[in-house]
């Protein structure tokens, strides 16, 4: 080594006293097309999900509200705010966004303007702000990283469930969705990125980026801890649900939306009941001496007296049926939701002492003000279990029915009509149900399937989720969507002909109101030896007496209850929830119920009125 090699390094010493220099947009300078610079945020696709806050390991990102952005379904109402004094441009956070409307810029340059107390050089909040909201002289920049093409850190697809094929159900009731195996649910638990918008909507706020954390930790009795603190039905609901989560999830804006119902079904198909009550800890419940009656047992009952139950209060629920579930066990086909799995649920909540009692219909073998005296508090979950009718001329016939009726008799096993032509209007869910299960029946008695359901719905607006659509014409029914029912036809004053129908060009007026317009050159007849109707469900509160009636309010048909509580105002010892609060939604009936308790719980502590 030279004298001049160990001298050299000390001419820096000559800079010591020389003042720093902030130099104000340098001219000729410009980063590669792909250089990481400052960020780039398309703040109408952003939906405020924080994935890029949480794979920042330099915390340098913030999710805060913005002027001008609400939230709403599928959107925090967050967006992004970076601060440049802890970002180190590794660019994770462009890589991981769901929505791809976070880039880089190629502009490395910051201009501070003016001179202040830090001699030029701003203060620290200088460098902080909020991406695509603060009108930064680089937002519109063409030029930066972008994620790759096909360069994705999550899986896009998701891990399809395996089923039984068209004719392996065809003819049976039999379960058709098997289930994830181990490493399937690993596999698609893996595709999460715990963003919470799913939470945020799921009616129950269930901790789900918790519970599918505990899949791919293998640990199912946290899981199962999980599902519990706000669904005590998750064998039931990992199978119907209406998961408005996965249409929310933020996966789902480039890719496939994570299977979460099927990831709640796992962790329930995974731990035996036997073990529920040391998992939850409920062996040893206090009990305090006050009595809740429950009218119906359907979800929102259901729930209701697991969560009462467990505060120790002594529950009975009533119902008119021989067995417990409500809609869920007599309104749904056993094909999507087997007894097995509903008893599974069930059982569990009759094990914390909750006391049913069958066959007994409120209002006609008990009456509500009996309940009234002999209970603490009551809360009626009953579900819709009335149907709607077209009431067109002839819909009165022996041979056309309601969909709800046929669902419930074939649950209890009474023999039904089958004939060879079956005619069914309606696009939704449970016109569905009655579609497929006829079709069932019609393939076990005659060996084929002659199933036609129409609705004035076009293909694309079926109110029907759209695997029930593509499950029945796989089993043979055929679905044709737009088109309206005009009249019966009667032949020989007895024997139905068919239907008459007309294309639906539009279902609601300029107003929103309900005033179908039909295109009468365009018509058809479908020939049927059975019509079933399916376009609507009512609630049948004939068990509520007209005193207290007379006291509750009603808007669009719907009791009016205290928010948060379920509680009916002027009738303070009645709470009211589930289908005939929120329409025919299980996971609204679950989380009616859990409120409801706490309602009643607050309001029996509380001193009753």
């Amino acid at each position: 080594m030279s004298l001049k090699d160990i001298l050299y390094p000390l001419t820096v010493w000559k800079n010591v006293y020389k003042s720093p220099v902030t130099i104000i947009h340098p001219e000729s300078v410009e980063g590669s097309d792909r250089y990481r610079g400052f960020h780039i945020n398309d703040i109408e696709k952003c939906i405020g999900c924080g994935t890029c806050e949480e794979i920042c390991q330099n915390k340098a990102i913030d999710l805060v509200p913005v002027e001008g952005v609400e939230t709403k379904p599928g959107d925090s109402g967050l967006r992004p705010s970076v601060d440049y004094g802890r970002c180190c441009w590794c660019a994770l956070c462009v890589d991981i966004c769901t929505t791809n409307s976070l880039n880089m810029s190629n502009e490395f340059r910051w201009a501070v303007e003016g001179e202040n107390e830090n001699n030029g050089h701003g203060s620290p909040e200088d460098y902080r702000f909020v991406i695509g909201a603060s009108d930064k002289y680089w937002d519109k920049s063409e030029k930066g990283y972008r994620k790759p093409d096909n360069y994705e850190l999550t899986p896009m697809e998701r891990v399809n469930m395996e089923h039984l094929g068209p004719d392996a159900r065809g003819d049976s009731f039999i379960e058709m969705m098997k289930g994830y195996s181990k490493e399937q649910a690993q596999k698609e638990a893996d595709r999460c990125v715990a963003c919470g918008i799913c939470t945020a909507t799921c009616p129950a706020h269930m901790g789900i980026p918790d519970y599918i954390t505990a899949i791919r930790n293998d640990d199912m009795e946290e899981g199962l801890r999980i599902l519990y603190d706000t669904n005590p039905l998750p064998e039931i609901c990992g199978r119907i649900c209406t998961h408005k989560c996965e249409e929310v999830c933020s996966i789902g804006h480039k890719g496939d939306p994570v299977s979460i119902r099927w990831l709640k079904r796992y962790i329930a198909d995974s731990v035996e009941s036997a073990d529920y009550k040391k998992i939850l800890n409920t062996e040893n419940i206090e009990q305090n001496g006050k009595k809740v009656a429950i009218v119906g047992s359907g979800p929102s009952g259901l729930s209701a007296a697991h969560y009462l139950a467990n505060m120790g209060y002594g529950v009975t629920i009533f119902e008119s049926l021989p067995k417990a579930g409500g809609m869920m066990r007599y309104g749904i086909p056993e094909y999507r939701l087997p007894y097995t799995a509903i008893d599974k649920d069930i059982d569990y909540i009759l094990s914390l002492g909750v006391k049913i009692k069958y066959n007994t219909k409120v209002g006609k073998d008990i009456s509500l003000d009996t309940l009234h005296k002999d209970f603490d508090a009551v809360f009626a979950g009953t579900g819709l279990n009335l149907g709607r009718s077209t009431r067109l001329e002839n819909s009165d016939h022996k041979h056309v029915y309601q969909s709800i009726d046929l669902l419930r008799d074939i649950t209890l096993g009474k023999e039904i009509f089958v004939p060879q032509k079956v005619v069914v209007i309606g696009g939704g869910n449970v016109a569905m149900d009655i579609t497929r299960s006829m079709a069932r029946l019609q393939k076990k008695k005659y060996g084929k399937v002659n199933v036609l359901a129409t609705c004035l719905e076009d293909e694309e607006h079926m109110p029907a989720d759209r695997e029930e659509v593509v499950e029945a014409r796989e089993e043979g029914a055929v679905i044709t969507p737009a088109y309206g029912p005009q009249s019966i036809e009667i032949e020989n004053a007895d024997k139905l002909k068919g239907l008459h129908v007309s294309k639906c060009l539009s279902i609601f007026d300029e107003e929103g109101r309900f005033n179908p317009k039909y295109d009468n050159d365009d018509v058809q007849f479908y020939e049927a030896d059975m019509i079933i109707e399916s376009i609507g469900q009512a609630s049948d509160l004939g068990y509520i007496p007209t005193d207290v009636n007379d006291k509750i309010e009603y808007s669009n048909r719907r009791q009016v209850v205290t928010d948060g509580d379920f509680q009916l105002p002027k009738v303070p010892w009645l709470f009211i929830g589930g289908d005939i609060k929120d329409g025919p939604d299980v996971i609204h009936g679950i989380a009616n119920g859990h409120y409801a308790a706490k309602g009643i719980d607050a309001f029996i502590r509380g001193g009753k009125s």
